[in-house]
C-alpha cells in the first residue's frame, strides 16, 4: 500500500469518532441554547429539556436486527 493510500485509511478510520464527538458538542450546544432534544431510548424516543427533564414522545418496540444493507420502510 502506497502511503497516500494509508493516509487516506488513517483519515477514514477517524471518521466514526469524529462524527461522534460533533453529535456531542450539537446535543450540549442545543440544550445550552435552550432547545429541546430528542433521543432514543430503551423502551421509546423522548424529548431531553434544558433542565434536564426528559419526555417521552413515543414509546418504540424492541430494537430491528437488520442485516447490512437491507432497506427498512420506516413508516
Amino acid at each position: 500500500m502506497t502511503e497516500p493510500e494509508q493516509n487516506l485509511d488513517y483519515l477514514e478510520q477517524q471518521i466514526p469518532g469524529l462524527t461522534g464527538a460533533a453529535v456531542g458538542v450539537a446535543y450540549w450546544q442545543a440544550l445550552a441554547s435552550g432547545q429541546r432534544v430528542l433521543v432514543s431510548g430503551e423502551d421509546g424516543i423522548y424529548q431531553v429539556f434544558p433542565d434536564g427533564t426528559q419526555k417521552l414522545v413515543k414509546p418504540a418496540g424492541r430494537p430491528l436486527s437488520v442485516p447490512v444493507g437491507t432497506r427498512v420502510k420506516i413508516p
